[in-house]
């Protein structure tokens, strides 16, 4: 006859294992936005075209971008992504892409409510202008 402890001890010992076994790894998403003129909201007749590749670590929370663009009507005054709104509509900025020259890249922490904008793909990027201080480029970040 077995003693009756030792069942319990036994799924206990195989349980703990399956917990070291398989940790939960974070997920990096990454995302891309085509940015052009007629992207705006207005459509412009810009003859600019850029593009801005981006990944976003769901643990830290940290997003990060790589971007370029070429063919404005001027110089770049400001870069962001924007949020939250959907292809066809605009909404405030969300961070700040600094400096806004071409090329570029950073990263912000991003904070639960901006993260969820974002994995709903209601976030944009926007290069302004002065010739088109509301954008003259826009991408929608989309999954890739």
């Amino acid at each position: 006859m077995r003693p009756m402890i030792a069942l319990p001890v036994g799924v206990a010992a195989i349980a703990a294992l399956l917990a070291f076994a398989a940790p939960t790894y974070a997920e990096t998403v990454k995302f891309k936005a085509d940015l052009k003129g007629s992207s705006e909201v207005p459509p412009n007749q810009s003859a600019g075209t850029g593009s801005v590749t981006a990944t976003y670590d769901t643990a830290t929370k940290q997003l990060s971008w790589k971007g370029s663009y070429s063919g404005l009507s001027g110089p770049a005054t400001a870069a962001h992504f924007h949020g939250p709104a959907p292809a066809g509509q605009n909404s405030g900025v969300a961070v700040a892409i600094k400096p806004a020259t071409s090329p570029f890249e950073g990263s912000a922490t991003l904070t639960d409510a901006q993260a969820n904008d974002l994995m709903a793909g209601n976030w944009y990027v926007n290069v302004h202008t002065d010739a088109n201080k509301g954008g003259e480029l826009r991408g929608q970040l989309g999954k890739m």
